[in-house]
């Protein structure tokens, strides 16, 4: 029986580039593309595939989202995280998640067939460059949809009094929370929690 995949990535090139090269595979078929992470859940959901190759950067819905979503969904479909960047943060959260596996886009057939095929065996795989940068750039918990509109707030430059007005609290419960944000993910300052935020890119764009 074959190895049913469902490909999901926003750049058409990447799609029909893993499509042609899991076409050559005897023991594989793809049963969908997809654009978007909404997308992909929705094709999932009336596919079924066994195995979602699923980019972390798409819109509408992000890969983290949508392996999120496939974990209710669709739970026997196992995702394998892809991406163009080392997003140490996404590719974390995607893996607590439940994705089954992480690779880049820059991995080559040699690389990616057999991490399909041990995917489908029910293993877990994360390439060694991906692990590398999990181990030299640790990510940060997951930010609460409160601390998540606070941070955006400082990287947009607001002042605590105008985001306490925004959020209809007191000064000093702005302060508390920016306190808790910043030991969250290891700021000493605004300017700090702002260079983290981008490079770690903490915020959807």
């Amino acid at each position: 029986m074959k190895t049913r995949i469902l490909i999901a990535d926003d750049h058409a090139i990447i799609r029909y580039g893993l499509a042609s090269l899991i076409a050559t595979q005897p023991d594989m078929e793809v049963v969908g593309q997809a654009k978007n992470g909404r997308e992909a859940v929705d094709i999932a959901c009336r596919t079924n595939p066994d195995i979602v190759i699923m980019d972390i950067e798409m819109p509408k819905m992000d890969g983290v989202e949508a392996t999120e979503a496939l974990r209710d969904k669709v739970p026997s479909a196992k995702v394998v995280v892809l991406t163009s960047f080392i997003a140490s943060d996404k590719i974390a959260h995607a893996l607590d998640s439940g994705a089954s596996g992480a690779i880049t886009k820059t991995a080559n057939e040699q690389a990616i067939l057999p991490t399909l095929r041990k995917i489908a065996a029910g293993e877990r795989v994360i390439s060694p460059d991906i692990r590398r940068q999990l181990a030299v750039d640790p990510p940060v918990p997951k930010l609460s949809p409160r601390q998540r509109e606070i941070l955006d707030s400082i990287v947009r430059g607001m002042t605590n009094k105008a985001i306490a007005s925004q959020l209809g609290i007191r000064k000093d419960g702005v302060e508390k929370h920016i306190e808790a944000l910043f030991s969250k993910i290891g700021a000493v300052n605004r300017a700090e929690a702002v260079a983290i935020a981008m490079r770690k890119r903490l915020l959807k764009t």
